[in-house]
């Protein structure tokens, strides 16, 4: 049997608490407890002798009602009528049951209550405590307060009212950084939240009862599945920020006989599409919808607004959209840079790619940051200077701004930059975005090659050893100003043929996966909250929204950057390449872009070659498409 919460009815005594806990318990169909029943005699004679019992004769019983409140939770639940004057009380009872209990407070007049004791017979609580009684008496932010001067029927009522809206109306499963700090965006966005994080002895004790604690809108915190389940609203919302892969289908396999038809699972992690596409028909199949969104931000996007990339069912959105679309980022125009992506695994496919521009965009900044600082003889306080310069002339993004902001950072009078080991790490969704190029059969050159960068750097003892062996030197010989010029032009230009790239992926997908993305909308989307927003995402908006289906290199505005600024962009790689600069995203960008542009390219060598060694057929220019050809090449 699943746990089910232990509803604790409380306040002075004469207030109903028996009566009220009884007629409760009967509706709900749950036992009913008396606290007074688990007192030692100690304590019931005391009281009888008209003496108040202090917080030494209280602890022992309020011990022994704690353990029985989480025993009655998972045998189905209970009522439970009993003082609990204090709110340290109160903490205590729910100690091992943190979450799981209801509280009930009755509230009545001191003259309505002293009226009701001196009516009482045999019972071991005399009136003359009840002055002590509300001397006692501390508020409790936490559950309902229900008046005791109605009817029985009115109060059950009242009750059953409260505890209903009561319940939250969304719930967090997983409170690492991105869990917690999306949980603090709903709270502050007014919206009654509960919060899941399973308890580990040693390494995750008390995740979601400590983050309850210190939060002012006072969220739910459970680490019981059932009961945080059961503390939601219905239909049931639940937004999963746990470790892409084997945990997602974890959390769903325990969720799954807790949840009804028209329930709805948002998945926020950065798990692998194809593994959302499978899960969204598994539970669609059960009649839950499933949304795979796409979050990117970082910690503080998710704190103050991220950008959200929700994919699933129209009907699943539907049910969530209300949160998803008041925590997001908004837009220049003030509408939430949240927005239906399409069916089920796109959500999490645009987010992938997203982080696959990402890749490339980082690498591009550290690229001409290092030929900078290494090859050109910048300080990072004249390259921060640069960047600066570059984001005031429609230029600016994100990635640039924090980069300019990192090169100012200093530890004493040391750059903190040069005190960063040179070794990056990556969490595979670049890496995934390059095999997802490959099955769709289209080009990922700048993403793929931001990706090898990484890999390779990680080969730093390799890297310092080699370095010894080839003691390679460069040479300065570059005009300042003119090459600050062309590399200016340069940077913008990578930077378009990047997005290109990783629109062209989408395209794709959206064509073999029949999702009818609409690209003007994803990159509103990524206009803000998100890590690549840019002067450069928001023109992007405006050139889809003439022309979905076209690529972005072929739009007159880009063609004409691209053509003022091509040989700036040859002439930056060739100088670097002379002084012996790797410039990984900048070299594929040129690569790219000189082969996009080529009527003619070296493929039919290669269409040659492999029908030479292994008979694989050609295309004649001068047949009919489609028409396929062997040749016996050895025959000349």
């Amino acid at each position: 049997m699943s746990s089910k919460p232990v509803y604790v009815v409380f306040g002075v005594s004469g207030s109903g608490k028996s009566t009220v806990g009884k007629a409760l318990s009967e509706k709900l169909e749950i036992p009913f407890y008396d606290a007074d029943d688990f007192h030692p005699r100690s304590n019931v004679e005391k009281m009888a002798n008209g003496m108040a019992l202090n917080d030494e004769d209280r602890e022992p019983w309020l011990q022994n009602l704690s353990k029985n409140i989480e025993q009655w939770s998972k045998d189905g639940g209970g009522v439970l009528a009993c003082s609990a004057l204090k709110v340290v009380y109160r903490k205590k009872l729910e100690s091992s049951l943190y979450g799981g209990v209801e509280w009930i407070f009755l509230e009545g007049s001191y003259d309505l209550i002293f009226n009701r004791l001196t009516s009482r017979e045999a019972h071991f609580f005399p009136k003359e405590l009840l002055d002590s009684q509300f001397e006692t008496l501390e508020t409790w932010e936490r559950g309902i307060t229900i008046g005791i001067d109605q009817g029985i029927s009115n109060i059950i009522n009242e009750i059953e009212l409260k505890l209903k809206m009561q319940k939250s109306q969304i719930g967090v499963v997983g409170l690492g950084v991105m869990g917690k700090s999306l949980a603090k965006n709903m709270l502050s966005k007014k919206f009654s939240v509960s919060v899941y994080n399973r308890h580990v002895e040693g390494k995750e004790v008390d995740i979601a009862k400590k983050f309850a604690t210190n939060n002012s809108y006072v969220p739910k915190g459970f680490d019981d599945m059932s009961l945080f389940v059961n503390s939601l609203q219905t239909p049931k919302v639940i937004l999963l920020m746990v470790n892409a892969g084997k945990a997602v289908d974890l959390v769903i396999e325990e969720l799954l006989p807790l949840l009804e038809k028209g329930d709805c699972i948002i998945d926020g992690g950065n798990s692998h599409f194809k593994d959302t596409i499978r899960r969204e028909k598994q539970l669609t199949d059960k009649g839950i919808s499933f949304i795979g969104a796409g979050v990117s931000g970082g910690e503080e996007g998710a704190l103050l607004g991220p950008s959200i990339m929700p994919g699933g069912t129209e009907e699943g959105y539907q049910n969530c959209k209300e949160f998803l679309e008041a925590i997001a980022a908004k837009d220049n125009s003030g509408n939430a840079c949240c927005n239906y992506i399409g069916p089920n695994g796109s959500g999490h496919f645009v987010k992938m790619i997203h982080n696959g521009i990402e890749y490339a965009e980082m690498q591009l900044i550290a690229e001409i940051y290092h030929m900078l600082r290494y090859y050109i003889g910048k300080t990072p306080d004249e390259i921060s200077e640069i960047f600066n310069v570059w984001r005031k002339q429609q230029k600016d993004s994100y990635l640039l701004e924090i980069t300019a902001n990192i090169l100012l950072k200093k530890e004493g009078d040391q750059y903190l930059i040069d005190k960063v080991l040179d070794k990056a790490g990556q969490k595979g969704t670049g890496g995934w975005s390059t095999v997802a190029a490959l099955e769709l059969g289209t080009p990922l050159s700048t993403i793929s090659e931001a990706v090898m960068a990484r890999c390779l750097s990680a080969k730093k003892d390799e890297r310092v050893e080699a370095s010894k062996v080839y003691q390679i030197t460069s040479s300065n010989t570059i005009n300042d100003d003119l090459f600050l010029e062309e590399l200016e032009k340069a940077f913008y230009f990578g930077s378009i043929v990047n997005h290109a790239i990783g629109f062209d992926v989408l395209k794709q997908a959206s064509s073999d996966y029949n999702w009818n993305l609409n690209f003007s909308e994803v990159a509103r989307v990524w206009t803000k909250g998100c890590i690549i927003r840019s002067d450069l995402m928001e023109k992007i908006v405006t050139l889809f929204g003439n022309r979905n289906d076209k690529p972005l290199l072929m739009f007159s505005e880009i063609v004409q950057i691209l053509n003022n600024d091509l040989d700036a962009l040859v002439n930056v790689v060739s100088k670097s390449l002379k002084m012996k600069c790797p410039l990984p995203i900048l070299s594929a960008s040129t690569n790219y872009f000189l082969n996009y542009t080529s009527a003619q390219m070296s493929a039919n060598i290669i269409q040659a070659q492999r029908d030479y060694f292994g008979a694989h057929t050609y295309q004649r220019n001068d047949k009919a498409f489609g028409e396929h050809f062997h040749t016996d090449w050895k025959k000349l």
